[in-house]
């Protein structure tokens, strides 16, 4: 999927939601643990509710992953089945040496189709670069994120007073351009949101945080959004877990509704 035509799902949305599918066996609800494929049957109710109030779907990949191969069929249903004109995300935080690289891509971009995967950058330009390679695919890198860990590493200055997610932001900058990449910005770091946005005015922030997690949505997006909205904002429990019934699609795409028309405002305010 291109820019523009992300750009223009937002447009006619009305919206920037991205609903975060971490769909964790133990807490989805009990009566679907009797379907053949308890994860599948609960993203597809999920996706069925919510895919005309949102622009993309995380799929975080550890909660299929942690099943084996039968979460890995999970997974590969789920993007089969999310319709083509949404924006995917596999969550899956990659990076290695160039060849092992390759071979992620291979599987994201290839066997699942996904439209873009988070990347971790700490091993540089060489173990990023094959991620790049393919057409209207997206790197989305590891920014700043929303964990208390992230001081750890993420705020480390140098001797000239730069932060190493400023430098990890620099230095990608001449790997891709905005059509290809994002960038991961936690929405609880309202504080770095205006430098960020002076370092890449014209790329994508994908925003976790939000939600459960508290980041507040009105300044996420008065310092996020720019001409061509420039923002994803990612909510996956608030959504998903709405309800631990057989209600729970009605429930999830109740609050999905009720972000997107608080979203419509701020993209009239603000973009």
């Amino acid at each position: 999927m291109t820019r523009q035509e992300l750009f223009e799902q937002i447009k006619q949305k009305n919206t920037y939601l991205c609903v975060g599918l971490d769909t964790d066996i133990q807490k989805i609800p009990k009566h679907l643990l009797a379907c053949e494929d308890p994860i599948f049957e609960f993203n597809k109710q999920i996706i069925d509710a919510t895919a005309d109030f949102c622009v993309a779907y995380k799929i975080n990949t550890a909660f299929y992953e942690s099943l084996g191969w039968k979460g890995w069929q999970s997974l590969e249903k789920t993007f089969d089945y999310i319709p083509k004109s949404i924006f995917t995300i596999a969550d899956a935080k990659r990076g290695d040496i160039g060849n092992t690289s390759s071979l992620y891509a291979r599987a994201f971009f290839e066997q699942m189709q996904a439209d873009s995967l988070t990347v971790a950058p700490y091993m540089g330009e060489d173990s990023v670069k094959p991620f790049l390679e393919y057409k209207d695919k997206w790197v989305i890198l590891l920014a700043l994120t929303s964990n208390s860990g992230s001081a750890d590493f993420q705020w480390f200055k140098s001797e000239n007073n730069q932060f190493l997610f400023e430098k990890v932001i620099e230095t990608s900058l001449t790997w891709a351009n905005a059509d290809q990449m994002m960038y991961v910005l936690g929405a609880t770091r309202i504080d770095y949101f205006k430098k960020i946005r002076q370092l890449i005015p014209e790329h994508f922030l994908l925003v976790p945080g939000y939600g459960a997690q508290g980041g507040d949505l009105r300044l996420v997006s008065e310092l996020g959004l720019n001409n061509k909205c420039g923002l994803l904002v990612n909510s996956s429990r608030a959504i998903i877990y709405a309800d631990d019934g057989k209600d729970f699609a009605n429930q999830a795409q109740k609050i999905a509704k009720e972000i997107g028309q608080e979203m419509k405002i701020y993209l009239q305010e603000f973009c």
